[in-house]
Parts: C-alpha cells; sequence; structure tokens
C-alpha cells in the first residue's frame, strides 16, 4: 500500500485522468448498462442481483423474474420462498430476495409506486448503497450524481495512482474532481470493460494495455 500512496503522492490525476479515459474510449467504444432492464424498477432488481455476481448471470436470472412479476406492486405480494427460488443462482439470495421486497414494498408504500429519482431517497431503500443508486441515477434518470466505483473501479484507478483509498465512497470522492461530470458514467462503464478484459484482479496484462505507456504501475502487478 506504501507503494500506491507515493504513486498518488506525486501524479498529476487532474492531467492524467481525461488521457486515460480518452485511450479507453478509444479501446472499448462508447458504453452501456451491462444488465438488461425494461424499466427503473426492474434495473434495480437486475443491479441488486449483481452484487457478488456477474452481468452475465444476471441477465440469465432476470428474463424469468421479469415475466412472473409485472411490476412492482407484485414484486411486493411475493413471498420470500418464491423470491429465493427465482434469484438462487446469483448468490447472497437470501439477502437479495429480501432485499428486492422489502424496496418493493416501500416503494409502493411511500413513493406511489414509482423508483425515486434522487440519492437521498434511493439510499432509503433497503440493500441500496452509494453505488446502486448511483446506476439508477445514471441509467435510468440520465443524472450523473456520481461515480460508480466497483471492484473493478476500485483496483485500476488505485493502479492508476487516481486514489490510494480502499473505501468505495473514499474512492468516489477522489475520482469525482478527475473528469467532468457527462463522463462519470462512462469512466466506470469503460474500467469496468477494461478490468474484464485486461487489468485482472489476479494478473494485469500489461504487455496488450493501451495505458501502458502512461499507467505509473505498468509491468509492475
Amino acid at each position: 500500500m506504501d507503494r500506491w500512496k507515493d504513486i498518488y503522492k506525486y501524479m498529476n490525476r487532474k492531467k492524467f485522468a481525461p488521457i486515460f479515459f480518452r485511450r479507453l474510449e478509444k479501446e472499448y467504444g462508447s458504453q452501456k448498462c451491462f444488465l438488461n432492464f425494461g424499466s427503473p424498477w426492474e434495473l434495480l432488481v437486475a443491479v441488486m442481483l449483481s452484487a457478488q455476481c456477474t452481468d452475465e448471470r444476471v441477465n440469465r436470472v432476470t428474463p424469468a423474474l421479469f415475466e412472473r412479476f409485472a411490476d412492482v406492486r407484485e414484486y411486493a405480494k411475493a413471498t420470500q420462498r418464491e423470491m429465493e427460488k427465482l434469484v438462487h443462482s446469483t448468490g447472497f439470495y437470501r439477502n437479495k430476495a429480501r432485499h428486492i421486497r422489502e424496496s418493493a414494498k416501500m416503494i409502493v408504500k411511500k413513493f406511489g409506486g414509482e423508483v425515486p429519482g434522487t440519492m437521498s431517497e434511493l439510499l432509503q431503500l433497503p440493500g441500496v448503497a452509494r453505488k446502486t443508486a448511483n446506476v439508477i441515477l445514471s441509467v435510468a434518470f440520465g443524472l450523473n450524481v456520481g461515480v460508480v466505483v466497483d471492484t473493478h473501479v476500485g483496483r485500476i484507478s488505485r493502479r492508476l495512482g487516481l486514489t490510494s483509498e480502499m473505501s468505495p465512497e473514499k474512492i468516489e470522492q477522489d475520482l469525482i474532481p478527475l473528469l467532468p461530470r457527462k463522463n462519470w458514467h462512462e469512466y466506470s462503464l469503460l474500467l469496468i470493460s477494461h478490468g474484464r478484459a485486461v487489468c485482472t484482479a489476479r494478473k494485469a496484462f500489461c504487455g496488450k494495455c493501451v495505458l501502458k505507456k502512461v499507467c505509473p504501475s505498468a509491468g509492475r502487478v
């Protein structure tokens, strides 16, 4: 961790962050949400299920789930047992099933059956933290309120010297000043794509990385 702190301390983050963004955008193209959904509520459900689970698996699970329940009110009436059965393969299914059901009930009771469109309201929903709320606000409502920080974003941002923090909340605060608001969500998606293809958790394939000439960690991880 000391090495990451040294990189973070001496690197001109404001200068290099746009360079990283442009090179990743050129490599991966325009990005969109990796989860399939048809409404803000379905997006919320999909994001909840994506915790500790691949987007590919979530996209295999949600068609049957979305077909079974027509809208948020139907989810609110679902039993815990049925919901667990439908989301079982995504892992941590008991908590996920409970959060989906409890969030549905709160949305029906408190928000008139509509997914709320502010950070403070979304954070009231069971199982919703800033990462999930940022996805909902950006993708469903077109509002870039913050930067989505998952494990890929955190890991690669540290390797790039953009942060030395470990908690998603602190990483987000380090990243927010580095790029224009309009780029916040796409930046996260680009890092996720890069983290899956090249800069993986187990090994960074620096030899084929488009950032290798400007990355302070190239060849060291």
